[in-house]
């Protein structure tokens, strides 16, 4: 009710301030607005969004653009105007209204949104876009489809470190992570579905009773607090990439035979949710010596046992992070992608 009751309040007053500047007003979920990754729309237009790399683009004519938008304050979005160099924005828990451009040349603006931090670091709503001018046709996204399941590495996670305090949440950057730019070089959109911290069947610290990736692989909301359900059927990829695994062995290598069971049972419910998809079981950058090798093996066991031809594994280099944090950093990401492009393009034939 205190959710309806303030955006109907903004709604009134941007629609008050529409009309005396005669502003157009569109509301996030409209069809000028070109939606990538789990998004929740609410009745009133909203779009409520967790995960990292949801991005939202649309283009307008006119001079000036604003958004209402609300989110935890540890919430980062980037904004880029006409391909230009991208602004990051702190929301706010209280609803408000962010200029995105302002006194613009006259004529065609293109924006993207694209949210930088993981759900765990706060969920993020948008309401409603206004201009001065006209909303033209969205534009398009990639006929591709790429799904990438994974834990904070898929996260984009402190992987923009300078020196500072750890885990400041601009040391994310989900928008140029390993699995955004993959997209980019396969031509093809990309839904982001991880979790920092979690695994298969276990999170970094050993515990069980957290959402793991077979729970929030079923979520457009993996918020404890507040989560909502994702429809499988809304997204049809053409590429599954499973990058699960560090956490689970963070603890120590986990007995085979369980993860393994575990491993089989998850990749027979992408298969079935996913009938034309293939879909291709790494590693990841962070494990190495006998842990890598566990797992590169747990990898090799289930999908002998599940025997579908849809299934593969690619492997995934050891990249190390810094002495500051075992997270990839930014050009290691760029250095992941490109290692992974080339495999999956020709398991693809793309």
């Amino acid at each position: 009710m205190k959710r309806a009751l303030a955006i109907a309040l903004a709604g009134a007053l941007m629609a008050s301030a529409a009309a005396a500047h005669a502003d157009t007003v569109k509301a996030a979920d409209a069809r000028h607005v070109t939606r990538m990754g789990r998004a929740v729309a609410q009745p009133d237009g909203a779009l409520d969004v967790a995960y990292p790399g949801v991005t939202l683009r649309l283009a307008f004519t006119g001079t000036r653009l604003a958004v209402e938008a609300q989110g935890g304050e540890r919430s980062l979005v980037d904004v880029i105007v006409d391909g230009g160099q991208p602004v990051t924005l702190q929301l706010n828990p209280l609803w408000h209204t962010i200029d995105l451009v302002t006194d613009a040349a006259p004529g065609r603006h293109t924006v993207e949104l694209v949210k930088r931090t993981e759900t765990w670091l706060g969920p993020a709503s948008i309401a409603r876009f206004t201009t001065d001018g006209s909303f033209e046709p969205a534009p398009p996204l990639p006929a591709r489809k790429l799904l990438v399941l994974g834990d904070s590495v898929t996260c984009g996670a402190n992987m923009e470190r300078p020196d500072g305090n750890k885990d400041n949440p601009y040391w994310w950057n989900g928008r140029v992570s390993y699995g955004m730019l993959l997209g980019r070089a396969l031509d093809a959109q990309v839904q982001l579905v991880c979790f920092g911290g979690r695994g298969l069947v276990r999170s970094w610290n050993g515990k069980t009773d957290e959402y793991q990736l077979p729970q929030y692989y079923g979520m457009a909301i993996p918020d404890a607090a507040r989560p909502v359900a994702w429809t499988q059927k809304d997204y049809a990829p053409d590429l599954i990439l499973s990058a699960i695994g560090t956490n689970d062995f963070n603890q120590g290598i986990p007995d085979r035979v369980p993860y393994v069971d575990a491993y089989v049972k998850f990749v027979r419910t992408l298969l079935r949710d996913h009938p034309r998809a293939q879909i291709a079981l790494t590693e990841g950058a962070i494990l190495d010596g006998d842990k890598k090798a566990a797992l590169t093996a747990y990898i090799a066991e289930t999908i002998k046992r599940v025997g579908d031809k849809r299934v593969h594994a690619v492997a995934s280099l050891h990249h190390p992070g810094d002495a500051l944090d075992a997270h990839p950093t930014t050009p290691q990401h760029a250095e992941m992608a490109a290692e992974l492009a080339p495999p999956l393009r020709s398991l693809m034939g793309w």
